[in-house]
């Protein structure tokens, strides 16, 4: 037999799914560094770099983790872990389901087996309305001092109940919106660079799919990273010298940035930006790889289990019917 056979591919469900558990466990594994990244793009440096109200400055990745350890233990490097993988599951769960969807839409309408890869992406840029209070809650519990901490629940009610209300928790939604281009930026590199080391192939092996999504992720953290940390910046408590005054807009988060520390602290805390997005990237898009394998094989399985019952429905059904036949018929 001549020719390749056609690629078995999942539903946008299944898609969605096997996207949404390799984003939680990879994000799972390297949550500490989300955790230091966090920390390191809400301080601001002052001269001798001293301390604010019990807050620790940290002079880098390495430096962060060992004070974190040495005052709050091992869970320290955990906090908000919850909220931060409840929006990581919803995000790239929408995000794979509509991507699967104008995939297929497009490749049905279309001769060309290559879809926009931005265009996948337009779907999701309502989905940080729904999905912004989690990614709140997250930054204030990555944020709060030892002796502060609060759960999932009661850091959502303290942002309520101290600041604007409801609208509290949609502080950052701007920023969050500009932002989708991200993930735009990352997939849409991903299949790029696919093409280009890996021309025909439609399954990589997982140190291919882990290069790949490494690659493209860094590309896409160097470009945003100034509105990333603006965008911490709004959903953080605000730095001591503003006296509890909250910030407006991601502009006036840069504005007091570039003001005190200069251009460049709009990149602080890139080192573990882009060494958390490698290593999420590549082992999400690693699982994704094998977790879409592991739900076709499922589904074939599931497949033919419903054809045997059915054909096993249906022997009986006939030797039912063959043996209430008059005996002159049989």
């Amino acid at each position: 037999m001549t020719g390749q056979s056609k690629p078995v591919r999942l539903s946008p469900w299944g898609s969605a799914v096997a996207g949404a558990t390799g984003a939680v466990l990879a994000n799972a594994i390297v949550y500490p560094l989300d955790l230091v990244k966090t920390k390191l793009q809400v301080q601001v440096k002052t001269e001798g770099n001293e301390t604010h109200e019990g807050v620790d400055h940290y002079e880098s990745t390495v430096d962060a983790i060992t004070k974190i350890v040495e005052k709050e233990g091992l869970s320290g490097l955990y906090s908000g872990i919850a909220g931060s993988l409840l929006g990581v599951a919803s995000t790239n769960f929408a995000y794979f389901y509509w991507y699967s969807v104008v995939r297929s839409l497009y490749m049905a309408s279309n001769k060309s087996p290559k879809p926009p890869e931005l265009r996948s992406n337009c779907p999701s840029v309502r989905w940080p309305i729904f999905t912004i209070p989690v990614s709140v809650i997250t930054t204030r519990q990555q944020t709060q001092p030892k002796g502060d901490k609060k759960g999932l629940l009661e850091t959502g009610r303290e942002v309520v109940e101290s600041e604007d209300g409801w609208s509290g928790l949609w502080r950052g939604l701007k920023a969050s919106l500009i932002l989708v281009v991200n993930p735009a930026i990352t997939y849409g590199a991903y299949q790029r660079l696919k093409d280009v080391f890996f021309p025909g192939r439609n399954n990589l092996k997982p140190w291919e799919a882990f290069f790949l999504g490494a690659m493209s992720k860094a590309l896409a953290t160097i470009a945003t990273q100034p509105l990333i940390v603006a965008k911490v910046g709004l959903q953080s408590r605000p730095p001591p010298a503003r006296k509890g005054k909250p910030f407006k807009t991601f502009g006036e988060v840069m504005k007091y940035i570039v003001d005190n520390e200069g251009i460049m602290a709009l990149f602080k805390g890139i080192g573990p930006q882009i060494t958390k997005g490698l290593l999420v990237q590549g082992l999400l898009m690693m699982t994704k790889e094998r977790m879409e394998l592991l739900f076709i094989v499922l589904f074939a399985y599931l497949t033919k289990l419903r054809k045997q019952k059915l054909q096993k429905a249906a022997d009986t059904v006939a030797e039912k019917a063959k043996t209430s036949l008059p005996a002159t018929l049989k």
